[in-house]
């Protein structure tokens, strides 16, 4: 009796499975099944004598690697993202005035800590907007949730409020260092800002 290949072998499995009998495969199962016999076969292709399929095998699997571990590491950031916005809000513990969070903002500027200053500098922006009634005072507010409603208010600054705010989820959450040029720009949009007048209900229906 001759020895049965690889290929033979699997299409008498497949005819088998055909068969009545069998139940039919869940698709998640079978999904995972075709994936890791790809998987085997790129394998294989790849342990062969350096050919050129060899090579490209080999390329394949890298870049699956690649792509597993840039997407676990994408996840791993967004969750860490969202929860810490959603355990820290926009404020520290302490309840500072939009002067004081300006002050704080300057001297850690000066120190060269541009993280923490464009943090305290977007803060004193929040504060300054809730002291001149622009937005309401809500507690855990995110920086999102600011842009948005200043947004509403102040439409001309809307898109560098957005902006801004992804500045500070970025410095704060995201592992961003921060800059100066940053917190140039955001030293700017405050200074614009306290000068800026709301626009009447009327004119924005």
């Amino acid at each position: 009796m001759s020895p049965i290949d690889r290929d033979d072998a699997a299409r008498r499995a497949a005819e088998e499975l055909l068969k009545p009998g069998y139940e039919r495969e869940p698709l998640l199962d079978q999904l995972w099944r075709r994936f890791t016999q790809f998987l085997g076969d790129l394998m294989d292709a790849a342990g062969g004598s350096g050919t050129t399929g060899g090579i490209i095998a080999s390329v394949v699997i890298v870049l699956i690697l690649l792509a597993v571990v840039g997407l676990v590491v994408w996840r791993l950031r967004t969750t860490s993202r969202r929860h810490a916005a959603a355990s820290g809000g926009l404020y520290g513990a302490r309840t500072m005035t939009a002067a004081e969070h300006r002050q704080a903002a300057e001297r850690l500027a000066g120190e060269g800590r541009f993280t923490e200053a464009i943090q305290e500098r977007l803060r004193a922006i929040a504060r300054d907007l809730e002291e001149r009634a622009l937005v309401d005072g809500m507690p855990g507010r995110t920086a999102d949730e600011l842009a948005a409603e200043a947004g509403r208010a102040l439409p001309s600054f809307a898109a560098e409020l957005t902006t801004a705010a992804r500045t500070f989820d970025d410095v704060s959450y995201g592992g961003v260092p921060g800059t100066a040029q940053a917190y140039a720009t955001l030293r700017d949009l405050d200074e614009r800002l306290r000068q800026a007048r709301p626009v009447p209900v009327a004119a924005t229906a």
